[in-house]
């Protein structure tokens, strides 16, 4: 498993009910079952992922994340996920209002494009950074919100969302001191697990 994944797979616990908004192909949910016993649900718009989260024995439900959470009663589940969505959404601070109605808590992860490589990127060659982490041009990014650490916590604040914990790593999953120190420069993914104060 990827170590972004390991590290959220260690704040869902044993036997809890999940829900994963973006699920992919399922395989972060396959494994949560398997190791421990969560009962899952995820929401995913593509359907070839939705066809492996069938194959794979998820459940699964074709939804719009821009359509918001409407169909989900609160206090539902013990933990939403969101990982790699986020900086995908047309209103990404409604859905995580959303996601805390109807999760007990959640893990948010996304690219920060405010690391050290992206500002150099940019200062350097006056152009929106392309890399091997992010292969896209602006012209056809699925990003359309691009956010940072600083951006991160700074809408935790306004919406009084506690921040449980935090991480980053960079574009190989990898994580040191020296990026907890410095997340918003050196990290390129930040890893949130958050809840409703």
């Amino acid at each position: 498993m990827r170590p972004d994944l390991e590290i959220i797979q260690e704040w869902i616990k044993p036997n809890s009910r999940v829900l994963d908004l973006g699920c992919g192909d399922g395989s972060l949910l396959h494994f949560l079952k398997t190791a421990k016993n969560v009962n899952e649900i995820g929401l995913e718009i593509d359907n070839e992922n939705i066809n492996s989260c069938i194959e794979n024995g998820i459940n699964v439900i074709e939804q719009n994340l821009d359509h918001g959470l409407s169909n989900f009663q609160s206090n539902s589940f013990d933990t939403v996920l969101l990982a790699q969505t986020l900086q995908a959404l047309s209103n990404p601070d409604r859905l995580i209002d959303d996601m805390l109605r109807v999760g007990t808590n959640g893990i948010v992860t996304f690219p920060n494009f405010g690391n050290w490589k992206s500002r150099f990127y940019l200062s350097s060659k006056g152009r929106m950074p392309v890399s091997k982490f992010m292969p896209h041009q602006w012209y056809d990014t699925p990003n359309i919100h691009f956010c940072t650490v600083n951006d991160f916590d700074a809408l935790c604040v306004e919406k009084e969302i506690n921040i449980l914990a935090r991480t980053v790593v960079d574009s190989q999953h990898q994580g040191s001191w020296y990026m907890r120190a410095w997340p918003n420069f050196l990290g390129e993914i930040a890893i949130y697990h958050i809840t409703k104060k």
